[in-house]
């Protein structure tokens, strides 16, 4: 009879959104005098278990993974056969089971309790799994070699079925494992903990250790109660929790919290001594974590109550500069700064109470009279930027019915009045008027207010400048006038309002050049700004005016955009210019645009002979033919020789242009080019290679817009060739296209006649008749009549 040896641990994991659970059970037992034990798995939805072996045939793994996460850590469970740890990946709980011995892993299907019948079955996901671990020999099971080719027969024992007992104690007692009772309880603590509710947290706790005296969580029940009373600041009953904590968990995973927390409740009720002796095990045996981090903060605070404020210093730095943690990082510095202060550095205190509010200003609320302290400490001290920074800390971090509230914007805005911060002090006053109407400090803040008239101006842009242009008309032809013109110009350049401020080119040219000696460069810095302004949103008309104007010229980097609003006016000697100017460039490819560009310009004006040179050399730094941004250039070199009317070089271009894209509809009209070359030459065989891929196209492209003239010429070629059939086939082909009557009449006849240079007779008098119905008064109708009459 299979007797349980160990006790059996149950542990249910609670997971949220939605609520499911996990069901680990670890037994163990002993079969023929060896042991095992057997590990099960069960949730309520199906999930994944898969075996990792070696080379050897052995299990060194098995990885079970889960949609969900749990809400809770789940520590390491083992025993003499397994090590069962979890992590979580990309969203992904695993659970991860390592073997001391060997082990096997089994999908259990069937429930023998329930279920009459069972088969093989080898399943991929499954509610329930079982490891089993053993030394030796697999217990009770054993595997028989498989066939290649077998039946799986279905087993049915509901004859046979005996009573089910389960697993059974060395004594041959039932085992029950029970699911653990205080979940939900140690979940709400949690919350409370979090929700700030310590009394009520540590009123849960007491009713939980009442009802679950022998709970899996008493350690985590400690350790929250502990955390409870820190925040109370209840030391002496954080310190009796302690003791009792450490010695009944001393290898818990919160030890070195634990150990922060007890050293500093005792340095809090003044037993420095006690303090010492956790300190030193918290730096000891936890030196990289972040509660020795708090530790030092902690121990620094007890030297710094003690006069020792050197001492004390060296830990908060060493918090400070080992820390990665935030709140760590804003303690130490908070600490360093009152430490500074303390021993009159003010400059070194600024540093770090700079450090604070740049990297968590809202710490200052935890302490607000210790801030506000610190605020006048370096306000007493003439440091009014670290001041006015403090209170803004404070003043952003409280609420608004908060007696200092009101006092901090005054403060600030006062304090930054006198320091080179006028701006943000101006900001923080008007903020306070706005906030305050009827204020406190109302008659204060004015006057600072009117202190920063000369610094800062209140008055926009927009109402500077119409009281520059009121200034102006009122003042016309006088110093004032003429000094508003100037000011006018130069808050608009300062602006990026080039274009209004080029406006004012005739009027600043009116002023006195000795008094006003940088007129000249201001017209030129708005004409500039203009022209770089236009080329942004490719207003080309005025760039083109501009540039003609006052001859600019710009940086290299407008020298596309230029390139092309000139291209885009015509204006062919800009663009040429532009191009000219970087033919040259030792960037390659800068080089191959820029003699795309040139080639593009000299075809526009008729310079043939310089594109087809300018042609041949982009051709000759073209690697990738097929895919370069400038295989248009056989275009273009086409389109040269079609005005030169070189056919020989048209045809040569087209071999070019046919292998770059191939039989394209933009070539169509090449392709047109070429067969009326070949008419011209009276060449058949030019005018049917040319007319063909024309053909090919239109069908392509479900277009006829070169019809009939294509078929016509074919026809043409073809008859000359003596190639009827195929005449007759591209003539017909006419008779799915809308024609003119006219041309219908034409194709109709030519229909008919090459029916008749086949023999087709009757074939040949229908094509007549239907020229002569399509228009009876056209020449081809005519021809077709007398055609009917031979």
């Amino acid at each position: 009879m299979l007797k349980t040896l160990l006790l059996a641990l149950s542990l249910l994991l609670l997971f949220t959104q939605p609520i499911f659970s996990l069901e680990i059970s670890l037994q163990g037992a002993k079969e023929n005098h060896q042991d095992f034990s057997t590990l099960h798995l069960r949730d309520e939805d199906k999930f994944l278990c898969q075996d990792m072996k070696n080379d050897f045939d052995e299990i060194v793994k098995i990885v079970c993974a889960f949609s969900k996460s749990p809400s809770q850590k789940l520590k390491k469970i083992q025993n003499n056969f397994f090590e069962i740890t979890t992590e979580v990946k990309n969203k992904t709980f695993f659970l991860i089971i390592k073997p001391y011995e060997r082990m096997k892993l089994v999908p259990i299907v069937f429930d023998l309790t329930k279920d009459d019948t069972v088969f093989s079955s080898n399943v991929k996901l499954s509610n329930h799994w079982m490891v089993i671990g053993y030394r030796n020999e697999l217990p009770f099971i054993k595997k028989n070699a498989e066939l290649d080719v077998s039946i799986n027969f279905p087993f049915t024992f509901a004859e046979d079925k005996f009573p089910y007992v389960g697993s059974l104690d060395m004594q041959g007692n039932p085992v029950h494992v029970e699911r653990v009772g205080d979940v939900s309880q140690y979940i709400k603590i949690k919350k409370l903990y979090d929700d700030k509710e310590y009394e009520f947290t540590l009123e849960l706790i007491d009713e939980v250790i009442k009802e679950y005296p022998n709970s899996l969580f008493t350690a985590e029940l400690l350790f929250y109660k502990m955390k409870a009373y820190s925040k109370l600041m209840l030391y002496d009953e954080l310190i009796d929790v302690a003791k009792a904590y450490l010695k009944e968990y001393s290898s818990d995973e919160n030890i070195a919290e634990v150990l922060s927390m007890a050293a500093k409740s005792y340095y809090k009720i003044g037993l420095g001594t006690d303090a010492d002796y956790f300190f030193d095990r918290l730096f000891t045996e936890h030196d990289n974590t972040v509660y020795a981090q708090w530790g030092y903060i902690y121990k620094g605070e007890m030297l710094d109550s003690s006069g020792s404020a050197t001492q004390a210093r060296l830990l908060f730095k060493k918090a400070l500069e080992q820390t990665s943690d935030i709140d760590v990082a804003s303690t130490a510095a908070y600490r360093l700064a009152q430490n500074f202060i303390l021993s009159g550095d003010i400059k070194e205190a600024s540093v770090y109470a700079d450090k604070v509010a740049k990297a968590k200003p809202s710490y200052f609320i935890e302490s607000i009279p210790e801030s506000i302290d610190m605020m006048y400490d370096f306000v007493d001290s003439e440091d009014y930027n670290t001041g006015a920074s403090i209170a803004q800390a404070l003043f952003k971090s409280l609420e608004d019915t908060h007696e200092e509230y009101e006092t901090l914007l005054k403060n600030r805005g006062v304090w930054l009045s006198k320091t080179k911060n006028k701006k943000e002090s101006l900001e923080a006053l008007n903020l306070y008027l706005k906030l305050f109407p009827d204020g406190l400090y109302e008659q204060e803040v004015k006057v600072a207010k009117d202190g920063l008239f000369f610094d800062v101006s209140d008055d926009n842009v927009t109402t500077k400048l119409t009281n520059y242009e009121k200034l102006i008309n009122e003042y016309s032809g006088d110093s004032i006038g003429n000094k508003a013109i100037y000011e006018k110009a130069k808050l608009l350049i300062q602006n990026s309002k080039f274009r209004d401020a080029l406006g004012l080119e005739e009027k600043l040219l009116k002023l006195d050049t000795e008094e006003y000696k940088d007129v000249g460069n201001m017209i030129k810095s708005s004409a500039i700004g203009t022209m770089k302004q236009a080329l942004e949103v490719k207003e080309c008309g005025s760039v083109l005016e501009i540039a003609s104007k006052y001859k600019i010229e710009l940086s290299d980097e407008w020298d596309d955009g230029i390139y092309e609003c000139a291209m885009k006016g015509a204006d062919y000697e800009l663009a040429k210019k532009m191009a000219d100017k970087n033919l040259k460039s030792k960037d390659l490819d800068e080089r191959k645009k820029w003699l795309y560009r040139y080639i593009k310009i000299d075809f526009a004006t008729g310079n043939y002979s310089n594109v087809i040179e300018a042609s041949k050399d982009l051709i000759t730094l073209i690697e990738d033919k097929k895919n370069s941004d400038y295989k248009d250039v056989y275009r273009y070199l086409f389109d040269t020789y079609s005005r030169l009317e070189n056919s020989t070089k048209m045809i040569d271009t087209m071999a070019e242009i046919e292998k770059v894209y191939g039989l394209d509809y933009l070539d169509i009209e090449r392709y047109v080019s070429l067969i009326s070359a070949g008419s011209q030459k009276k060449d058949s065989n030019l005018v049917i290679l040319y007319g063909e891929k024309v053909m090919k196209i239109q069908t392509i492209s479900n277009s006829n817009a070169q019809s009939p003239f294509v078929e016509f010429a074919l026809y043409e070629a073809y008859s000359k060739k003596e190639n009827y059939n195929r005449a007759l086939e591209v003539i017909k082909s006419l008779d799915n296209i809308e024609l003119k009557k006219n041309t219908r009449a034409r194709q109709k006849y030519l229909l008919g006649s090459i029916y008749s240079k086949l023999w087709r007779d009757d074939d040949a008098k229908a094509a007549y008749q239907d020229s002569i119905n399509a228009d009876k008064e056209s020449s081809w109708a005519k021809l077709a009549k007398a055609a009917q009459e031979i």
